[in-house]
């Protein structure tokens, strides 16, 4: 059984930080591309970045600069370090697992990042 547990949302002010973090499990993690996307109320789910199994990543425009995603293939976790957040920042925030190999896509159940003063 394939679970993506994300972690570490919250409430946070404007400029400041959170570490978000998902633990994969029933997968080989080498073999995906791991990516957090976000929704707002409202709004489509985008990508906010994605690590590929050899480390090659991708943002998006607004995450460039302030977040940046990394991976430990020993522990099956991807990491997004997001700093000087804004409002705009506010969102469920998930975590995706995408194999091209194995042509499977895997989602987990979001965590709230709510940014406020």
């Amino acid at each position: 059984q394939v679970q993506l547990v994300e972690s570490g949302g919250g409430l946070v002010q404007p400029g400041g930080s959170l570490r978000l973090s998902c633990a994969a499990s029933g997968i080989t993690f080498r073999d995906y591309t791991m990516g957090w996307y976000r929704q707002a109320p409202g709004k489509q789910r985008e990508l906010v970045a994605d690590i590929t199994g050899g480390d090659s990543t991708k943002y998006t425009d607004s995450a460039k600069g302030r977040f940046t995603i990394s991976r430990d293939n020993a522990k099956n976790t991807v990491y997004l370090q997001m700093n000087s957040l804004n409002v705009e920042d506010t969102a469920v925030y998930y975590c995706n697992a995408y194999s091209r190999v194995w042509n499977r896509n895997y989602w987990g159940q979001g965590t709230q990042v709510t940014v406020s003063s």
